[in-house]
């Protein structure tokens, strides 16, 4: 078996690989974005799983996988979002923007490994369907918060729900196989 570190890191860089591709064509434009819009992108995208999950027929011909992607970028994008400031323009460039990409998923690389190890992997003995409700049951929380004005009497911030977000996704991405393909290096 593979080691969590390795398997998050594949995942991590298939996601960053995608997003890299996507700053090629449309360019930083998501930094226009403000926060609520970034959280209702990723709560459409785990709506669409629970969806997936529990109905027996699928008439859109993209599965779990391209959603739990499309959820730890756009969670990064709002870490990013959360550190730089909303922009009234696309002000990032390429280089730039993975900079602050690979600095947000380093953050909650750590984060995962510190969790981890006082949880004992048991998101390993979890179900896909159970990290999926566990991401929505965040995004409730990030709206609620948002609806406060990002202000916590004594929950966790806003970032730190993303982050968590993050991190579940990967988990199910991990628990799909969505990339036993690529070797190992």
């Amino acid at each position: 078996m593979t080691s969590t570190p390795k398997q998050y890191q594949r995942v991590v860089n298939n996601c960053k690989s995608l997003f890299s591709s996507k700053m090629e064509d449309y360019g930083s434009a998501w930094r226009i974005l403000r926060l609520p819009s970034l959280t209702d992108q990723i709560f459409i995208k785990a709506q669409r799983i629970r969806g997936l999950q529990t109905n027996k027929t699928q008439k859109v011909d993209e599965g779990q996988v391209s959603e739990f992607i499309g959820i730890i970028n756009y969670s990064l994008m709002a870490l990013i979002q959360i550190e730089l400031g909303v922009s009234d323009t696309p002000d990032l460039d390429h280089d730039e923007a993975l900079i602050h990409y690979e600095k947000q998923a380093e953050i909650v690389f750590e984060l995962m490994m510190a969790k981890n190890h006082d949880y004992g992997e048991a998101w390993r003995d979890m179900r896909v369907s159970s990290l999926t409700d566990l991401i929505l049951q965040k995004l409730m929380r990030v709206k609620q918060i948002e609806g406060n004005g990002g202000k916590t009497t004594v929950s966790e911030g806003i970032d730190a729900n993303y982050q968590d977000i993050i991190n579940y996704a990967v988990f199910a991405l991990i628990h799909l196989n969505a990339f036993d393909q690529i070797n190992d290096k």
